[in-house]
């Protein structure tokens, strides 16, 4: 492992679904860092190296807590998903534990209860901003679930393309036992997945959902034994970080960008991310390499 070098580029990828804690601090005028793996105390960042180069893992690291996510860990990781966004190596992201047992148990509760109306209006706004965000992170995303993803956490792995969960995984979004509901995205996101009857169900009752369930019900797209939803997810980025990086971008732009709206548009949306790869140097590559029955190599122009 190494840690990830950030680019110079002082444009996010989407300006309109920009991190709502980025304000909080300026980092806009050092855009040229190499993070120590600790972007904050409990979010940590690095990128894989060797022939894994373009995988980064974002690792959530606040133990004694159950990674709950509070201010602190709130802006670490808004502040990761922009510096991801910005940077041109990266080609797929991981979003794993450290902690055993947890991916994350959702929001903070104790420091919830130290907060008035309108600063809990602020921190779930932030996070719904925060998790818009890594959604349309350029990369594709995977979230790892091992053990217990609940609240903020599995609303998390919901704004991730793929989801690998161990079959000890445990997903719910408990909110309505607390008389609240869930506002990061998760009574929108879940229904899109899962379907409205099933989501509702979930949402209403607020149980626990484990992996095999997670699987038949379309919640995850894998579920392997436990302690290996790492693995398969690193199986899954290798297979990914070996495709053109460029229709990679594309084709997660077209899908989420098409979704969006009617299939007419949506097919004059995919003509214009097509046209976007059509010139790159990686198509004639890709062509190169299926006539000479070689592996590509792929440069991301």
């Amino acid at each position: 492992m190494c840690a990830l070098r950030v680019l110079t580029n002082t444009n996010s990828y989407l300006k309109t679904s920009k991190p709502y804690f980025t304000t909080l601090y300026n980092h806009h005028a050092h855009r040229t860092l190499i993070l120590d793996s600790s972007p904050s105390q409990f979010v940590k960042l690095h990128k894989l190296d060797d022939s894994d180069s373009g995988i980064v893992e974002v690792r959530l690291d606040r133990p004694e807590a159950k990674n709950a996510i509070g201010k602190e860990m709130l802006r670490g990781l808004s502040r990761v998903f922009e510096l991801i966004n910005q940077n041109s190596d990266a080609n797929v992201a991981m979003i794993r534990s450290s902690v055993p047992g947890v991916f994350c148990a959702g929001a903070d509760l104790k420091e919830r209860r130290t907060m008035n109306q309108s600063e809990v209006q602020f921190f779930v706004n932030s996070l719904r901003s925060t998790l818009s965000f890594l959604e349309a992170v350029h990369i594709p995303t995977i979230a790892v679930i091992e053990g217990v993803a609940l609240g903020g956490g599995l609303e998390m792995a919901l704004a991730c393309d793929l989801r690998i969960c161990g079959a000890n995984a445990l997903m719910g979004l408990p909110e309505t036992g607390l008389a609240i509901i869930p506002g990061a995205g998760g009574t929108q996101r879940l229904p899109r997945l899962v379907g409205q009857a099933t989501a509702k169900d979930i949402i209403f009752t607020g149980r626990k959902i484990n992996g095999i369930e997670a699987l038949s019900m379309g919640l995850v797209n894998y579920c392997v034994p436990a302690g290996e939803a790492y693995s398969k997810a690193l199986e899954i980025a290798r297979d990914i970080n070996q495709k053109g990086p460029v229709a990679i971008r594309m084709a997660k732009r077209a899908i989420n960008k098409g979704l969006e709206t009617d299939l007419t548009s949506a097919l004059v949306l995919e003509g214009d991310c097509y046209d976007e790869v059509l010139n790159t140097k990686d198509r004639l590559e890709g062509l190169a390499a299926f006539a000479e029955k070689r592996k590509p190599r792929y440069t991301g122009q």
